[in-house]
């Protein structure tokens, strides 16, 4: 869809001629003279509008309103959630008309920031979007412009610009993540980061193979060796900050589909195992993001990208790998796979020497019975960056919850015949994959979001969501202008459970 940023006036909006015009009703509603304004008064005094939000009254020809249709829905206090929902409301409505173009009035909105005007432009995009590449015959959506109208650009110019590029990445997120696994193989992942490659300040590179055995890198091959499709080792790198400045490395794992391997999956819903990459496609749309904005900052970007199958080479349970790190470990599970590439993953992040490092995975489905599709679930061995990035969920609308990372958890990894098991028993299970993990980081700021349950929806709405890039780029941006964090300690402190700040949005 096409966005654009428009000064109009409720006077102006009422002569702008165009096929649907969405107004956001406030609570506190300041009445006035033009005929939006009397429309949504008198709406709301005889109780034919609601201001809750996501409540909506629709209305044909209008006198005095050029718009063939109107949509007001209510915005509550108009809070970024708030407008979000009334959005998603009235493109819903929207999606089942002839409109090809529309207007999103927001002029009601009294002292309109921002962050409100990206709230909106991304809740449009998210309700338009469709897929379509593996169709014979794609349907175009309908709805093909739309218009943000403002009383004035210059305060908001710099919310619309940021979700102008959030949408670009959360959509490439999407499309890479939805697309079945054959057309979405480790080959062609690499071919999505070279094409990222061709961007302003964005570089990548494409490991092998022979590249990745010579890097010593046991577990993430032994995770590959059961299928005929090959491995893809990639690396972005976007370099927006000085040359000696460290960056901060995203790790997504790139499962590009898991039938579980030798421990297979049962075959109820094993398609959705094509969704296992969606920590991969969210490091894609996040350079994507970055590609657009051009922040003053460093980002590394690994993907460790590979099948988990059950063939004649594959690993089978019991098998001792030995990690990049030198660690060697035993695979009680082969449908724990994700940590195994992650892992090398973390020990070749070291390299870069880097600021932070946070991975991003689609790892268990205990985060999922723990926290559902709401929040991602955050780990971290690191305070300053656990912050951060609630802080950055919370602004995105893109929430996470801090899990704990006590000690005594790692005691179910213990066994007799490696230094460390890749499973331990069931309870605690997304805890444990997360110790596991943190063995490989404790030479740096660490953090892991596991996205098992938010990365993409079941059901009728089956589909990629596209996050974490929203809480992503809200958390680069925000590094761009803050001090280094500091390493963290080789036995990390346990982590807090805890809510995030007060102003958290559910």
């Amino acid at each position: 869809m096409d966005f654009e940023l428009k000064t109009l006036n409720r006077a102006l909006v009422c002569s702008e001629k165009t096929d649907a015009l969405i107004v956001l009703v406030p609570e506190g509603l300041a009445a006035g003279d033009d005929a939006l304004s009397v429309l949504a008064t008198l709406a709301i005094k005889s109780g034919d509008l609601e201001l809750k939000p996501g409540k909506l009254l629709s209305a044909y020809r209008t006198p005095g309103i050029e718009a063939t249709r109107v949509v007001l829905v209510g915005a509550g206090d108009a809070s970024e959630k708030n407008v979000r929902t009334a959005v998603n409301a009235a493109m819903a409505v929207l999606k089942t008309s002839n409109a090809q173009r529309a207007v999103l009035c927001l002029g009601l909105l009294t002292n309109l920031q921002p962050e409100t005007v990206r709230a909106a432009v991304v809740a449009c995009a998210d309700a338009s979007y469709t897929y379509s590449t593996t169709k014979s015959k794609p349907v175009a959506a309908k709805l093909q412009k739309l218009a943000i109208a403002v009383d004035s650009l210059d305060p908001v110019q710099a919310g619309f610009d940021k979700a102008i590029a959030l949408v670009k990445g959360i959509e490439l997120a999407k499309e890479w993540a939805n697309r079945p696994a054959n057309h979405a193989t480790p080959t062609l992942l690499a071919g999505v980061a070279k094409e990222l490659g061709k961007l302003r300040r964005i570089k990548s590179e494409v490991l092998g193979h022979k590249e990745v055995e010579k890097l010593g890198m046991g577990a993430f091959l032994a995770v590959a060796q059961g299928t005929a499709e090959p491995l893809r080792f990639i690396v972005l790198r976007y370099e927006g900050g000085a040359k000696d400045e460290a960056p901060v490395v995203l790790i997504g794992k790139g499962i590009t589909f898991d039938t579980g391997g030798i421990s297979i999956k049962p075959a109820a819903e094993m398609d959705e195992m094509k969704f296992d990459m969606c920590g991969a496609a969210s490091v894609l749309g996040t350079f994507r993001a970055l590609a657009e904005l051009q922040p003053a900052l460093n980002v590394v970007g690994l993907i460790p990208a590979c099948e988990n199958m059950p063939g004649d080479k594959a690993i089978k349970p019991g098998d001792v790998v030995t990690s990049m790190s030198g660690q060697t470990i035993e695979i009680l599970n082969t449908d724990a796979e994700g940590r195994l590439v992650l892992c090398d993953a973390l020990t070749y992040a070291a390299r870069f020497k880097p600021r932070a490092v946070v991975d991003i995975a689609t790892l268990t489905g205990a985060c999922v019975v723990a926290l559902g599709g709401v929040r991602s679930g955050l780990f971290s061995s690191n305070e300053a960056l656990a912050e951060s990035l609630a802080r950055a969920g919370d602004s995105s609308l893109d929430l996470c919850w801090r899990m704990p990372l006590d000690d005594d958890y790692a005691d179910g990894l213990k066994t007799n015949f490696a230094d460390v098991a890749n499973v331990a028993g069931r309870a605690g299970g997304a805890v444990t994959a997360a110790k596991f993990l943190q063995r490989f980081a404790a030479d740096f700021a660490w953090a892991h979001l596991d996205i098992a349950g938010t990365g993409w929806k079941s059901g009728q709405a089956k589909g990629a969501t596209g996050r974490p890039v929203p809480l992503l780029l809200d958390f680069l941006l925000a590094q761009a202008t803050s001090v280094s964090m500091a390493p963290a300690a080789p036995k990390a402190r346990a982590a807090k459970g805890r809510a995030p700040a007060a102003k958290t949005r559910a």
